[in-house]
C-alpha cells in the first residue's frame, strides 16, 4: 500500500526531529567533558591541557551554529505546533545554555593558566579547597539535566532545579572563606582573587544547568517553571483546607 504525503512527511519531520535531539546531546557531551577536561587540568597544574580546553571550545560554538540554522529551518519548513514546536524551542534554548557552560570551562581554563603560568609560587591547597566539589555538583547537574532531557523526567530536571541551591551556598561559603584568607594575609590575594572567578564559573554553570531544568519542565507540561509552582502552592493549600473541613 503507497504510503499517503502525510505520513511521509510527519515521519521526515519526526527524523529531523531525533537527529536534532542527538546533536544537542552530543554537544552536550562535548561539554559535560570540558568540565572534566578543565578541572583536571587545574588540579594537575597542566597547562597544556588547560589551552586545549580553550580551543575546544571553538568545537562547542560550531555546534551552536549549526543546532540553531536547524532549529530556524525546522521551523521555517515545518512549522510545527504545539508540543512539537515546545521540543524544537527547548532544545534551542538548551543549546544556548549549553554554550554558556562552554564559556564557563574555557574561564576555569584561562584562570588555571593564569595561576601556574607566572612568576609567583602556586597557591596553596586551601585556596583551591571548594574548586572540586563545586566542580563535582555543577558536573553531575549537567549529567543529570542531559539525562533528564533524554527520558522527558520532570522530577529529576526538579531536582536538578534544588541542586543549584546548595551550588549557591557551596559558592557562598567558598567566597568568605577566600575572603577571609585575604585579610589574614596580602599575599594570597592574587590567586585568590583568580580562584573567585573559577568558583564564579562554577555557579553559573550551575544556573545554566537549572535553566536547562526549566526548559524541560517546560517542554513535558507546557508551563515555565513559575506556573507550576504556582500550581503546586494552589493544590498544596487546596489539599490543607480540605484536610482541616474533614477534622471534628
Amino acid at each position: 500500500m503507497a504510503i499517503s504525503h502525510d505520513a511521509h512527511t510527519v515521519k521526515q519531520f519526526d527524523l529531523q526531529l531525533a537527529n536534532l535531539r542527538n546533536l544537542v546531546l552530543e554537544m552536550g557531551g562535548l561539554v559535560e567533558d570540558q568540565i572534566k577536561r578543565a578541572i583536571k587540568a587545574l588540579d594537575e597544574e597542566d597547562m597544556t591541557a588547560a589551552r586545549e580546553v580553550i580551543a575546544r571550545d571553538r568545537l562547542i560554538n560550531g555546534m551552536q551554529v549549526k543546532i540553531d540554522e536547524d532549529c530556524i529551518s525546522l521551523i521555517a519548513l515545518r512549522q510545527p505546533v504545539s508540543s512539537d514546536l515546545r521540543t524544537v524551542m527547548a532544545l534551542f534554548n538548551t543549546v544556548s545554555e549549553l554554550e554558556r557552560i562552554g564559556d564557563g570551562t574555557k574561564k576555569v581554563a584561562r584562570m588555571t593558566i593564569q595561576i601556574y603560568d607566572g612568576v609567583s609560587s602556586p597557591p596553596s591547597a586551601r585556596l583551591l579547597r571548594d574548586v572540586t566539589p563545586m566542580a563535582e555538583l555543577a558536573a553531575e547537574m549537567l549529567h543529570n539535566g542531559l539525562d533528564a532531557l533524554v527520558r522527558l523526567d520532570v522530577e529529576k530536571a526538579l531536582h536538578i532545579i534544588r541542586s543549584d541551591d546548595d551550588l549557591d551556598q557551596e559558592f557562598q561559603s567558598a567566597l568568605r572563606r577566600l575572603i577571609t584568607y585575604m585579610m589574614e594575609d596580602s599575599r594570597t590575594i592574587g590567586h585568590a582573587i583568580n580562584v573567585i572567578f573559577i568558583i564564579k564559573a562554577l555557579e553559573r554553570i550551575g544556573d545554566h544547568c537549572k535553566n536547562i531544568a526549566e526548559h524541560i519542565v517546560y517542554l513535558v507540561e507546557g508551563k515555565n517553571i513559575q506556573q507550576r509552582r504556582n500550581l503546586d502552592m494552589s493544590l498544596a493549600t487546596f489539599a490543607q483546607e480540605k484536610q482541616q473541613e474533614q477534622q471534628p
